[in-house]
């Protein structure tokens, strides 16, 4: 498993970011940035199964396993999701974690993805790209 982290300041309240990552409609704005077309399936209780899809009913699913709002939110991931089915994979504890920190200036978010070696290259290229569309929406939307 491999442990990856990024930071961004933004100058928005961890509630208006809180609304930009898990708002349906700002979700599949930021998420663009992994695949044109994302949306979610669930409601993000802790406990609950959460499905992140793309348009042709593709993408993976997973456990809310934290969700303390405006703080944090950890997501286990479970499997993959091809035509709608989901089958399971092996990842052990490969989980995401988003965290907002308020500071002076604004908040510090924070996102943490453990994940195994075949994934690295996609959340390197693609989280840092995903946390500036994040600071655009937080900081520029009404």
């Amino acid at each position: 498993m491999k442990e990856l982290e990024y930071k961004i300041e933004i100058l928005a309240t961890p509630d208006k970011i809180w609304l930009v990552l898990w708002g349906d409609i700002t979700y599949q704005q930021w998420t663009t940035a992994f695949t044109e077309g994302s949306f979610y399936i669930g409601d993000f209780e802790e406990g609950s199964i959460m499905k992140f899809m793309d348009p042709k009913n593709n993408g993976m699913y997973s456990k809310v396993i934290k969700n303390v709002t405006n703080e944090m939110m950890i997501f286990q991931h479970l499997g993959e999701i091809y035509d709608g089915v989901e089958v399971p994979q092996n990842w052990g504890d490969a989980t995401e974690t988003y965290t907002l920190l308020e500071t002076e200036n604004g908040t510090r978010l924070t996102i943490k993805a453990k994940t195994t070696e075949e994934f690295v290259s996609f959340f390197e290229e693609n989280i840092p790209k995903a946390m500036h569309i994040i600071k655009n929406l937080s900081e520029n939307q009404l």
